[in-house]
């Protein structure tokens, strides 16, 4: 039984479902509405108020959680949280609430598990489709053929500014909304041109703003009911003609959802103008979803994550065998210091195939450079938190270990540091490397290395590198110790 958290920028929500013949079912939801994007300040910090919100709707999720066997549970977090300025204090306090991690999820990515969402409901395998989801922070579009993403884009525009900027006091009026339009229109105008010539023949609507603007136009007969661009302009119209918010009537509308409804209008018009889309299908599938299917393909060896490092590969034309070759001391070394949890494994791996990939840039501080890549690249599957992690370990694979010592405080993340250090060391020096005749341990003492007597004979850098090595580890405090066998 699986969980997806799904820290929005209007609400907190999360689905627990299961996986029955391929496709997601979701049989209990709940959703705590906080509005969080409305609480960012003019410094883009969360203010306590929106704080205590937030963790009072953590609260909520867990007691929620609590009723269930559940066997996997993945939490992330979107928009609102990657401008958030003090958005790492609250996820601390939210994460000892909710008894598991929080990933804060890039646009791109939260577009791709959207797409998955969808593409796992829908089982259209030929189908070319565009994905729309508006959200309170941010817009994403997805073009896609069956099950494959062909582009994916997140836009900095959502409903809680659209709403908030242009209509203060819930004031409605033709100006405001020519304002709103044209903000909207200055965000995605850039990219008519590909979404109109992408090929797509059928649209959807995954967010919740647009599930509920569709149930809205049918409830209350609004030209023939269908979600198309004249009866969203009917839609305008009326909303114009009310004038004022709170005096809005609107059959089938919860009054929570009137404001993010406004907000998305405006989007709405600007893309199904902009693009030539003349009819929205709103499904009722997206980002939990997709969470819920990403986990439970990883959890049977289907990692998308694999692939984008395949991508990377060669997209920075990495030596691939060179990558191997130390990837595969770099796990043995570590799996000979017994690390406590496996969790770490396959960052390593990663990391190691990637521990050259700053060469593209330059050879020069090629780690500097690979660093920075593996944290701000664009990596399908991955959480912001493990590139992170993956770009210290390439950091530090190499050079003073001051600058990598945010993660040493952890044990595992230490030894996978060493190991990859290590791999690199026996690599550079063509060191013939064989797991049995190595012992690497860590333990209070500090670092012991065990290796035959040989080796130092032999290769005759070696011993430059380990004398290096000890040095590097002496600066932060830990003994390195080489003894021969």
């Amino acid at each position: 039984m699986f969980a997806a958290i799904d820290l929005g920028s209007n609400s907190f929500r999360a689905h627990i479902g299961n996986v029955e013949d391929g496709a997601i079912k979701v049989f209990r939801s709940t959703r705590e509405s906080n509005r969080m994007a409305a609480g960012l300040d003019e410094s883009n910090m969360l203010t306590p108020e929106a704080v205590e919100r937030g963790l009072a709707s953590i609260r909520n999720i867990k007691s929620f959680l609590s009723q269930y066997p559940l066997t996997e549970v993945r939490a992330v977090a979107t928009n609102t949280f990657r401008v958030a300025r003090n958005a790492q204090d609250f996820l601390v306090e939210a994460e000892k609430l909710l008894g598991y991690p929080i990933d804060v999820i890039s646009g791109e990515e939260e577009g791709r598990l959207i797409y998955l969402g969808v593409a796992n409901v829908l089982k259209v395998a030929d189908e070319k489709r565009l994905v729309i989801d508006i959200g309170g922070g941010s817009t994403e579009l997805i073009v896609g053929h069956g099950n494959d993403i062909k582009r994916v884009e997140s836009f900095p525009v959502g409903t809680v500014h659209q709403s908030l900027g242009f209509f203060p006091g819930g004031r409605i009026d033709a100006s405001s909304f020519d304002a709103a339009l044209l903000f909207a229109k200055s965000r995605f105008e850039d990219a008519a041109d590909y979404y109109r010539q992408a090929g797509w023949t059928t649209v959807y609507g995954s967010s919740g703003t647009i599930r509920a603007t569709g149930e809205m136009l049918a409830a209350n007969e609004i030209g023939n009911g269908l979600f198309t661009l004249e009866n969203l302009r009917r839609l305008k119209a009326r909303m114009i003609e009310v004038g004022q918010l709170d005096r809005l009537r609107l059959e089938g509308v919860k009054s929570e959802r009137v404001t993010s409804i406004l907000g998305g209008l405006t989007i709405l018009l600007v893309l199904m103008e902009l693009f030539g889309i003349d009819r929205i299908f709103p499904i009722e599938a997206g980002l939990r979803v997709g969470v819920i299917w990403d986990t439970y393909l990883k959890s049977n060896q289907t990692d998308r994550r694999e692939q984008a490092v395949r991508q990377m590969v060669s997209h920075f034309f990495v030596d691939e065998r060179r990558g191997q070759r130390v990837s595969e001391y770099a796990l043995s070394i570590y799996a000979l210091m017994r690390p406590e949890m496996d969790g770490l494994r396959k960052l390593l791996y990663w990391s190691a195939m990637l521990h050259e990939v700053g060469i593209f840039i330059s050879p020069t501080g090629y780690h500097r450079h690979g660093a920075y890549i593996l944290q701000h690249a664009d990596m399908a599957g991955f959480t912001t938190r493990e590139q992170y992690m993956m770009s210290r370990f390439v950091l530090g694979q190499m050079g003073n270990l001051h600058k990598v010592g945010d993660v040493l405080d952890g044990l595992d993340a230490m030894k996978a540091v060493l190991a990859l250090r290590l791999a690199v060391m026996f690599h550079h020096a063509k060191v013939g490397f064989r797991q049995e005749r190595l012992k690497v341990s860590v333990d209070d003492g500090g670092i012991n290395v065990t290796m035959p007597g040989e080796w130092l004979g032999q290769y005759e850098t070696l011993r430059f590198w380990l004398d290096r090595e000890a040095e590097f580890w002496q600066g932060i405090g830990r003994r390195f110790s080489v003894g021969t066998c």
